[in-house]
């Protein structure tokens, strides 16, 4: 049987209609019933029976910090995908941040190897992956920098990797993937998928950085072929195009039918707009949208290299402005 964390997530809830429709035995963990509906709208995106595709899941409710919990969860598991994390890039939230991400990791690393799992599949990220120095583009040999200047979510990530590669050492078969920004339909709440809803609000600005785009499909296809495949103590990127902002942020507006932005948000407006968003959160207790780490990202130019899994798998990635389209559409029935 097949163990999946994070179930509720993009990533997650595509993994499990894709490992459902291919008849794999599915366990998923979720931590809130009201996350549960967010798997039903994916589904939803795929087929219209959807039921029976989310009711064939053997769901467990876990937090991958709960350890009781957690190890009822891993009996009769052969593989892992462990897709479950906490995504921010506020500051304040460093210790919970750790605490999701590092040790929870480390718990579902320990776990494995105590119950003898055959693979496990780490969804990790490109913030994890250092500065280029003498490469034009960021590949898996990039070397990461404790002492630059890396983002609370980028440092949390780093050291769950951390716990998979020693997991590693200690016998247990492990692949790593680090995706760039994830494009798919069905949660639009937060995640990217709320990218398509700020769009068809309006947008005015775009930036001068680039992006690294995939879509979830592609994403969740690599997944399984790793797992399926002979491969074991490697990590890929997984960005199957380099965009710029401005490239990226027109073509969301154009998708969900919106005027597109058409002003340079230059980098002393991120940089006041930062300030004044830490003020604010300061001021009234609201969560930071705009952090100082999120401003340099959104005006720094990166370029990341994929060929590894492209030569590994002799995959071709599928069109990104097609996929934003199609999302973009999907939003618009669903909204």
């Amino acid at each position: 049987m097949i163990l999946v964390t994070g179930g509720t997530g993009l990533v997650g809830a595509h993994l499990l209609y894709q490992l459902v429709s291919n008849n794999e035995n599915v366990r998923a963990i979720y931590r809130s019933e009201r996350k549960l509906e967010h798997v039903k709208t994916v589904f939803g995106n795929y087929t219209s029976d959807y039921d029976s595709i989310f009711n064939s899941i053997d769901w467990v409710q876990a937090d991958i910090l709960d350890i009781p919990a957690l190890s009822e969860a891993f009996i009769n598991i052969t593989h892992v995908y462990h897709c479950a994390a906490f995504v921010s890039f506020e500051p304040d939230k460093y210790k919970l941040l750790r605490k999701t991400n590092i040790e929870g990791t480390a718990n579902i690393v320990n776990l494995c190897i105590s119950n003898t799992i055959k693979k496990l599949c780490y969804v990790s990220s490109i913030a994890t992956l250092g500065k280029p120095i003498n490469s034009t583009f960021i590949d898996e040999v990039t070397v990461w920098n404790p002492e630059d200047n890396n983002s609370v979510y980028a440092i949390t990530k780093y050291g769950a990797e951390m716990e998979v590669w020693r997991g590693s050492q200690e016998g247990l078969d492990v692949v790593v993937v680090n995706p760039g920004i994830i494009l798919g339909a069905g949660i639009w709440n937060y995640g990217t998928g709320s990218l398509f809803k700020k769009a068809h609000k309006g947008l005015k600005y775009y930036t001068s950085g680039t992006v690294g785009l995939i879509t979830v499909e592609d994403v969740t296809t690599l997944m399984i072929a790793l797992m399926k495949s002979a491969i074991i103590n490697e990590r890929f990127v997984l960005v199957a195009e380099n965009w710029t902002y401005k490239a990226f942020l027109q073509t969301l507006a154009e998708s969900v039918n919106t005027k597109k932005p058409e002003k340079l948000a230059k980098s002393w407006l991120l940089f006041l707009g930062w300030k004044l968003d830490w003020l604010k959160h300061k001021l009234t207790g609201k969560r930071r949208q705009l952090t100082k780490h999120i401003a340099i990202s959104l005006a720094t130019e990166k370029n990341y290299s994929s060929e590894k899994i492209k030569t590994a798998l002799n995959y071709n990635f599928k069109d990104v402005k097609t996929a934003i389209h199609e999302i973009g559409a999907l939003y618009l029935k669903q909204d």
